[in-house]
Parts: structure tokens; C-alpha cells; sequence
């Protein structure tokens, strides 16, 4: 995947990756109102409890909170709404038979503006860790900094 320099801020699921195996990623366009593009290019969003789900050959993002924008007046948005992603049909029903038949899962990972100011979702393929796996990920990060210590000394 090519990184494309990104305008304005990018909110991050800082704990996806901690949760979830990461299989397959995807960009998805969003469907929003003025004010929620206002408000996300303040940087006033958050992903850490989203989630998205398939209904009728459409993906929708569930419980990401993007907050009030307080200069919207009358034409304010409800914060937690399901926001329809859009992506192409082919890979929505792919990706519908594999969360159906392998019990995966889709995560958000990051919420950006693209190059030409259009809001785009990171939408992962993923599915979630055990406790020993997670367990095992941290001894492992402990172990590798313990080795660039060791080697930083030398």
C-alpha cells in the first residue's frame, strides 16, 4: 500500500491492534454532514469503542463519536450515529461471507482526510485475541526493548 500524504488530523484506534489480529485493510469513504467534517478536521472524533457491520450490501460504522460542532447552530448532528462507509459491492459481499462463516470482525483503525480533503476510514478485516495472545505480544515487545537496550550499551 502506498502512503499518500494526508491533510489535517488522523484519529487513531490506539487499541485495535492490542485487541485484534489485523487480517486485511481497506480505505472506505464516509457519508457525513457539514458539521461532523467540521468537527472531525478539529480533530474532535474518536474511534475506541467503533465497530462497523454489514446490513443489506451496505457497511455502516457504528459508535464512533464525532462531537458537537459548536458553531453548527440548528444544524447540529446526533454524536454516535451509524455512518454508512462506502466501498465497492464486490468487496463488501467478500468480506460479508468471511465475517459470517469465520466469526471475524470489522474494526476501524484510523479516520483521515485524503489528499484532495475527502474523509476516509482504515477499515480492518480482524479477529480478536485471546488473553494468552495478548499476554504473548507483551512479552515479546518487553523482550525486543530489553534486546535494544542491551545492544545501545555495547
Amino acid at each position: 500500500m502506498v502512503k499518500v500524504p494526508r491533510a489535517g488530523p488522523v484519529i487513531r484506534n490506539r487499541k485495535a491492534r492490542y485487541r485484534f489480529e489485523i487480517l486485511e485493510t481497506v480505505e472506505a469513504g464516509i457519508v457525513l454532514t457539514g458539521s461532523e467534517v467540521k468537527s472531525l478536521r478539529d480533530g474532535k472524533a474518536s474511534l475506541d469503542e467503533a465497530f462497523a457491520v454489514i446490513r443489506e450490501d451496505e457497511v455502516f460504522l457504528r459508535d464512533c463519536h464525532i462531537a458537537p460542532y459548536p458553531m453548527a447552530g440548528y444544524a447540529q448532528h446526533v454524536p454516535t450515529r451509524p455512518r454508512k462507509l462506502l466501498l465497492h459491492r464486490r468487496q463488501i459481499r467478500k468480506w460479508a461471507n468471511r465475517v459470517k462463516e469465520r466469526g471475524l470482525t470489522l474494526v476501524p483503525l484510523s479516520l483521515y482526510f485524503s489528499e484532495r480533503g475527502i474523509a476516509k476510514v482504515e477499515l480492518a478485516l480482524a479477529r480478536g485475541k485471546t488473553h494468552e495472545d495478548k499476554r504473548a505480544e507483551l512479552k515479546k515487545r518487553e523482550l525486543e526493548r530489553e534486546i535494544d537496550r542491551a545492544m545501545k550499551r555495547r
